[in-house]
């Protein structure tokens, strides 16, 4: 028996067929574009009469450190001092061999005797010979002869004794003394050593006056170096800071380092101060009237103007503002901006008017916070002051 079945035309299915995908459009949207929001970094201003404020670890050092050594060479038999002891002005602290010294004092006196011996000799000669002179049992060329064997023995005598001055002064050469009170702080020769005239053996330091020495960067040495109000705390011992003063600043940079020394002087009978102490300096100066400053990557320059990207409620808005000065690595700025507004510090060359942003939370938690609308992790917003 034949089953009914219904045989549609081929155009049928293609009506089908376009039925569906009919539908299909129909169903789907168009994707929507997403937002642009541009990250940045950013700080909340603030308005300080704070010019300088830096600090600086250093160490405590003597202003004067003598360096010693022997004025002639030879063997040290004796070490009188230690490291640590104090000494004073003409103390012995170390001894050489004086025999061979001796030995030549002894031979300098030894000349001068004999140079003396042949002055007096022809001194006795030239009386003798002026009295024979006077009954003309000689002629007067003669007498010149022995006028000028005087003068010579005389000049004799004069060099044997300046010879003799000075072994006994290479006698006296043998004692190192101190040319200072003050303490011992190196010594560089032991008992039995032999040493070279001039060789350093040891290193003298007054206590009375002591000074802070520490690097300076590049950038702040002009900015520092008339600061007035400087103070210096010891990390040892706990107290009000002192006040202190900037001796000298070197000229030229540490080659390691590529700081420059600044030496400050500390207040005389400070005897809390122990050399070699670690010791912070504050540099502190203020303004006359309160200012703010930004970084110097917070500027965006366009058409000879100007200016900073402040953010409100999430949108960048570009502002014109005055600068008046360089302050280190910050800007400090005029007019254009108040305390409190949020200014881009990093992504300004990426921004456009009305561009809205996204302020990440590790420069400044509040600015993120405040422009985005949302919590944001705290961290202590940047002021710009040094």
């Amino acid at each position: 028996m034949k089953e009914n079945t219904v045989h549609l035309p081929k155009c049928s299915h293609r009506l089908a067929w376009l039925a569906v995908l009919g539908l299909l459009a129909a169903c789907s949207k168009p994707a929507e574009k997403a937002e642009d929001i541009r990250p940045v970094r950013a700080i909340v201003l603030q308005s300080s009469d704070v010019d300088v404020n830096a600090e600086f670890s250093g160490e405590v050092r003597p202003r004067y450190e003598s360096q010693l050594g022997f004025r002639v060479p030879g063997k040290i038999v004796a070490r009188k001092v230690d490291v640590g002891t104090m000494v004073k002005k003409g103390q012995v602290l170390m001894q050489l061999d004086p025999q061979d010294l001796r030995l030549g004092q002894a031979g300098a006196l030894a000349t001068l005797r004999a140079a003396e011996t042949a002055r007096d000799l022809a001194l006795a000669d030239l009386k003798r010979y002026r009295e024979l002179r006077t009954q003309n049992f000689v002629a007067a060329s003669v007498l010149d002869t022995k006028e000028s064997a005087l003068k010579s023995a005389e000049a004799n005598v004069a060099a044997a004794r300046a010879a003799y001055r000075e072994q006994s002064n290479q006698a006296g050469y043998a004692n190192l003394t101190a040319d200072v009170d003050g303490v011992v702080t190196v010594l560089a020769a032991e008992a039995g050593q032999v040493v070279e005239a001039g060789t350093v053996v040891a290193r003298v330091a007054r206590t009375d006056e002591k000074e802070v020495v520490f690097g300076v960067p590049e950038d702040r040495v002009d900015q520092l170096r008339n600061v007035a109000n400087v103070k210096v705390r010891l990390w040892a011992v706990p107290g009000a800071p002192v006040a202190a003063k900037v001796r000298e600043v070197s000229p030229v940079a540490d080659p390691a380092t590529r700081t420059y020394a600044f030496k400050v002087t500390l207040p005389a009978g400070l005897a809390a101060a122990k050399l070699g102490m670690t010791a912070v300096v504050q540099f502190e100066s203020r303004s006359a009237q309160p200012r703010i400053k930004v970084p110097l990557t917070a500027l965006f320059h366009e058409r000879n103007a100007t200016s900073v990207w402040v953010v409100q409620g999430g949108v960048a808005k570009l502002v014109p503002v005055t600068v008046l000065g360089a302050d280190g690595n910050d800007i400090v700025l005029g007019s254009g901006v108040t305390a409190g507004q949020t200014v881009v510090t990093a992504g300004v060359h990426l921004l456009k008017p009305g561009q809205k942003v996204s302020i990440l939370a590790s420069e400044t938690g509040q600015a993120a916070g405040q422009a985005a609308g949302q919590d944001a992790v705290r961290a202590p917003a940047a002021t710009g002051a040094q």
